[in-house]
């Protein structure tokens, strides 16, 4: 069986959306998610009709944003995370979002052509935080092979920058 990787992260706002505090970061969504959708790799994301997950509030915080992503493999996601134009974005995050004591991006295995819920993730973050990094939801530091792959080299367990 194929297996595609499930990436879920989350974020507590600064403010709402139309903000003047969020305009570069909402002013620049589309730019990046055009970036993800254009790297090798990429599979799929959440979006709503706007073309973006903004409008998406599982949490009862209307301030917690939500980014929900397949990809085909660990490196591809890393590829764009880590050495793209999302670095500099990534780095800016404290701009934009408050700083999460909590685990607030897990990652998992799905089946090729299975696109996973919100409810899905949010209970793959939870396991997280309570388990720590598991098969069923791990992090870029602590990756886990896809079911039935051989085990995680060093070099692979450090797609993520230190």
């Amino acid at each position: 069986m194929a297996w595609h990787l499930a990436q879920f992260n989350i974020g507590r706002l600064r403010a709402p959306t139309d903000d003047p505090l969020l305009a570069e970061f909402m002013a620049n969504l589309d730019r990046v998610n055009a970036l993800a959708e254009a790297t090798p790799g990429f599979v799929w994301r959440l979006q709503t009709e706007d073309g973006n997950a903004t409008a998406i509030r599982p949490f009862d915080d209307g301030l917690m944003a939500v980014n929900l992503s397949v990809w085909e493999s660990l490196e591809s996601l890393a590829e764009y995370v880590y050495r793209s134009a999302h670095t500099g974005f990534l780095r800016r995050r404290g701009e934009w979002f408050e700083r999460l004591h909590d685990a607030h991006m897990v990652l998992w295995w799905v089946p090729a052509g299975t696109l996973p819920s919100v409810e899905d993730a949010m209970a793959r973050l939870a396991r997280l935080r309570r388990d720590g990094p598991n098969p069923d939801a791990f992090t870029f530091r602590r990756p886990f092979p896809q079911p039935g792959g051989v085990a995680i080299t060093a070099d692979e367990r450090n797609v993520c920058p230190a």
